[in-house]
């Protein structure tokens, strides 16, 4: 059974980077710098976790 309570920050973090990373992935073939891509890969990812940590309070 799934527990909303239970976190596993990992996971969330790491599915939350792989949803990012499609998109910036397809804006490297666009030319973007791979740096700065991976920067916006992690911070959408971080701010993915902590609005999902906010919302649940």
């Amino acid at each position: 059974m799934y527990r909303r309570n239970q976190r596993d920050w990992p996971t969330a973090l790491a599915t939350a980077g792989l949803g990012a990373g499609v998109v910036t992935s397809w804006a490297v073939m666009q030319g973007q710098h791979p740096g700065v891509a991976l920067g916006i890969t992690l911070f959408a990812a971080v701010m993915a976790v902590l609005v999902d940590e906010l919302q649940q309070g």
